[in-house]
């Protein structure tokens, strides 16, 4: 299966580099060709200027400088974002990914405005993957938006079918070692499932 791996976060010596490090791990050890998509390592550009807004209805150019990543994206089969949750909500790096590439032309169709169709039905799988400095209770009472995006928002884009699954590590600032060692396990044995 063919994985883009959307990564999100900006340290190579965090925690969440030893997550994506396991995870690929288990990915390619299934045999799954897996294009890993660091935004920060990328230098990818999360901002939408104004010619970017002004163009993005025209599918002849909203396109524009970022046509490998929309390159990437139709090409895959499963999609794992992987992001830390900061102010209950995907840091900037990651929300103006989608932003940008969430427009019309790459993943719906607005020809019709009346009747707008989805354009990744060639994903099968989507897992998001997050920790949270806060615990469970804080993020529901908030609406937890980052689970609501994978879940929800990303679920309409893809195919009628697909596997949608959210790994979370809530008050991951108090979790003890053996926590995050277990959470980390967790997210390797669900990706092994991938299919």
């Amino acid at each position: 299966m063919r994985i883009l791996y959307l990564y999100c976060h900006p340290l190579a010596e965090s925690f969440h580099a030893a997550i994506r490090d396991a995870a690929l791990e288990s990915l390619r050890a299934a045999g799954h060709e897996v294009d890993l998509c660091d935004l920060y390592a990328e230098g990818f550009e999360p901002i939408l200027t104004a010619e970017m807004r002004r163009d993005y209805h025209d599918v002849t150019l909203n396109r524009k400088g970022i046509e490998g990543y929309v390159e990437r994206l139709h090409r895959a089969e499963a999609l794992v974002v992987q992001f830390p949750t900061w102010c209950f909500g995907f840091p900037a790096m990651l929300k103006g990914f989608f932003d940008r590439l969430f427009s019309p032309g790459i993943t719906f169709d607005l020809s019709d405005p009346a009747n707008v169709k989805p354009m990744l039905g060639h994903i099968r799988q989507v897992i998001g993957i997050s920790t949270y400095g806060r615990d469970r209770w804080r993020a529901f009472v908030v609406g937890d938006p980052p689970r609501k995006m994978i879940t929800r928002y990303l679920r309409w884009f893809v195919s009628r079918r697909a596997r949608i699954r959210y790994l979370a590590l809530y008050h991951m600032n108090v979790a003890t070692e053996a926590q995050r060692k277990a959470f980390m396990v967790r997210v390797s044995a669900e990706l092994r499932t991938l299919a």
